[in-house]
């Protein structure tokens, strides 16, 4: 089965995924763990989903990370962001900066190149929410972990981006290939480039908002949040703009929340389309993993993935100290921020164009880190929402099984 016949491709990806979310709740996993594996047993393992498919439907992981995206901003209400304040907004800043800090320093003892060293600075501090907004969605894991894990996980992407920026550009000047270094290129450039992101979301929203009051039917009401959603991944993608699809679709989800009245009747509408988009996105992620980087990444790729979830978990801890959250938010939020994904890879990806002479290894570390973030990460994720109380493990194991 080949990239000649992508529907029954589909079909396979669906019933292994199916099967092994059967299997795993037996060994109390997360589904994402399942969809993940399935993936790489029908991608690497049985090529049944070989890298020609999974390029050819990879129109359906952007449309999925933007219904990730916009689930996430759906989360930003005005009533509960008054309430938790700057909080945050601290928090991130400095789970990020810290993770970029302690990669940084960690490769740049082990005698590694500056211009690389300051990259995967960069790259670490990205956080992929979709792996833990399944975990949230799958267990209906509710507390002060969960509340404040949402906007912090949806605000990484914001603040890898503009690390990615200035730091790549300085390892550009450092490898002497990218001129001078100016307050334009470090600050300007990519904050201009965040609020444009946020710009169109909200833009989107709005019509959106205001259109919904003119359609009834569920139906209706799917089809123009589906146009909403690809109108934000299409106009993202374009040359002219360039923005952040990711940082779009969350603004989406975000001004649609907070501007349409009977806006928790549309988000049900959606979570009842999503699922199987969802486990779709993350089949087509392990099919796209590859375990032959593992060779390649060595001393720097063990550096950076154990060094990232240290300096994660650190910022996190220190942040919630400061902004005195709760308890358990302070021990166990940090945990929860161990995936990457989608953007880490992007940035990679620039990586080998921008600095060719560290790109591929660079490229490799960031690959051989997703794979291992994206097995372990769903588990760590469910293991810290349960230990604070956000998982009820008994009564949980139960109506998962139900439901399944």
């Amino acid at each position: 089965m080949s990239a000649e016949f992508p529907l029954l491709a589909l079909a396979a990806a669906f019933a292994a995924a199916l099967l092994l979310s059967r299997l795993v709740r037996y060994v109390h996993l997360p589904n994402v763990t399942a969809y993940l594996v399935a993936g790489l047993l029908l991608g690497p393992v049985f090529g049944v989903l070989p890298s020609a498919t999974t390029k050819a439907l990879g129109i359906l992981s952007d449309v999925a990370l933007g219904f990730i995206a916009y689930s996430i901003g759906a989360e930003f209400k005005m009533s509960y962001l008054k309430q938790i304040g700057a909080k945050p907004v601290v928090i991130t800043c400095l789970e990020s900066a810290c993770a970029s800090l302690f990669v940084f320093l960690a490769l740049w003892a082990f005698r590694q190149p500056i211009p690389m060293c300051l990259t995967l600075a960069a790259i670490a501090a990205a956080t992929a929410p979709a792996a833990t907004l399944m975990v949230v969605r799958q267990y209906h894991a509710d507390g002060p972990v969960c509340r404040m894990l949402l906007p912090v996980v949806a605000m990484d992407d914001a603040t890898g981006l503009m690390l990615y920026a200035v730091l790549s550009k300085l390892a550009l000047t450092l490898d002497g290939k990218g001129g001078s270094l100016s307050v334009m290129d470090l600050l300007v450039l990519p904050l201009c480039q965040i609020i444009a992101s946020l710009a169109l979301g909200f833009v989107i929203g709005a019509l959106l908002s205001y259109v919904l009051r003119f359609f009834h039917s569920r139906g209706n009401k799917l089809s123009l949040t589906l146009c909403a959603v690809f109108v934000g991944v299409g106009l993202s993608a374009t040359n002219v703009l360039n923005l952040s699809s990711l940082l779009v679709c969350m603004m989406i989800g975000a001004a649609m929340v907070n501007l349409y009245s009977k806006s928790d009747s549309m988000l049900e509408v959606c979570d009842r389309f999503t699922p199987p988009l969802f486990m779709l996105f993350f089949v087509l992620s392990g099919a796209a993993l590859d375990f032959s980087v593992l060779r390649q990444v060595g001393l720097v790729g063990v550096i950076y993935v154990v060094v990232r979830v240290l300096g994660k978990a650190f910022g996190a801890t220190v942040g919630a100290k400061i902004e005195h959250c709760d308890r358990n938010i302070v021990r166990w939020l940090g945990l929860t921020l161990v995936p990457q994904a989608g953007v880490a890879i992007g940035m990679a990806r620039l990586a080998l164009q921008d600095l060719p002479e560290y790109g591929a290894m660079i490229n490799a570390v960031v690959l051989a880190g997703t794979l291992i973030y994206e097995l372990t990460g769903p588990l760590i994720t469910k293991f810290a929402l349960t230990r604070a109380g956000e998982i009820q493990p008994e009564k949980n194991t139960k109506a998962v099984a139900a439901r399944q």
